[in-house]
């Protein structure tokens, strides 16, 4: 504690799914940044009994105005003061983009240093998963304005609208993007048979690859949102960030594998979200010199 009696670490606003089986949304999100040292705040959009791809998952999606009146009651609390960061992810419904929106404004004036990582959980490979009005949303209120966003390539090609077949595709489209990180996961490696996260911040473009893992279990884009969050919290540069966060899931993804789970078994290797082992290849990527002025 400090001599105020304050938290050492700032609360983290967490805004996502919930699921009662499994280490996805918030369930994984939390579990990692508590593991951190991180209090949070933890606020699920919709609740389900796991993640859908496990079978018929009925959703709970809270109505709009309780929602909304929910997030005005965190807005207005005198604990307010004590959040260093918002973390959102998947949305129940497009109506709950407002009141996020309204609560981290109210946060930044607050808490100006206050950040905001928006990890737009809308698709993947076969296109998207939510609906449009919700994935309109999270672009036009969230995405568009975050420090920080986290999208998969997919996801980044469809909310800026770029072609995303290769990194120096992806590094010209987030000239465009306001954030002043941008992490593209699942880009392209330049490791036969690997898979990798690119940064792109602060005028330079680093990607973090690893062999790639058939068949993993859900949850390592939400997994890896929070860890590059906590350790930008912590004080790490934001290569170091971008290196423990995609090594740790990778070491968690392996082990999970390796036992034939069907989810990330977080209270089981606890210790790799902290001290990973795993040793994962950084390069630096060129950037034209407009992007270098740009970010």
């Amino acid at each position: 504690m400090s001599e105020a009696g304050a938290p050492l670490r700032p609360a983290v606003v967490v805004i996502s799914s919930h699921v009662a089986r499994g280490s996805v949304g918030n369930r994984a999100i939390v579990f990692a940044l508590e593991s951190l040292g991180f209090p949070v705040w933890s606020v699920p959009t919709v609740t389900l009994p796991w993640h859908p791809g496990h079978g018929p998952a009925p959703r709970i999606v809270p109505p709009a105005s309780d929602f909304s009146e929910f997030m005005e009651a965190l807005s207005s609390s005198k604990h307010l003061g004590e959040v260093g960061a918002v973390m959102t992810g998947y949305l129940g419904a497009a109506e709950q983009a407002g009141p996020i929106a309204d609560f981290i404004a109210e946060l930044r004036r607050v808490n100006p240093e206050a950040l905001h990582l928006c990890d737009p959980v809308i698709g993947d490979r076969g296109g998207l998963y939510v609906s449009e009005a919700v994935a309109e949303e999270i672009r036009d209120r969230l995405f568009s304005t975050a420090d920080i966003v986290t999208p998969n390539r997919y996801e980044f090609a469809w909310l800026t609208g770029a072609e995303v077949d290769s990194n120096a595709a992806i590094c010209a489209a987030a000239v465009d993007v306001s954030a002043r990180h941008v992490m593209v996961t699942s880009a392209h490696a330049m490791l036969a048979g690997g898979t990798g996260n690119l940064l792109i911040s602060g005028g330079a473009a680093q990607l973090a690859e690893h062999r790639q893992i058939e068949n993993p279990p859900n949850g390592p884009g939400d997994l890896i949102s929070a860890l590059f969050l906590a350790h930008l919290l912590s004080g790490a540069p934001v290569q170091k960030a971008l290196q423990l966060a995609t090594a740790s899931v990778f070491e968690l993804v392996a082990s999970a594998c390796k036992r034939g789970a069907d989810e990330l078994m977080l209270e089981t290797d606890q210790e790799s979200l902290s001290r990973p082992m795993a040793m994962v290849q950084l390069r630096q990527l060129a950037l034209a010199s407009s992007q270098r002025k740009r970010v």
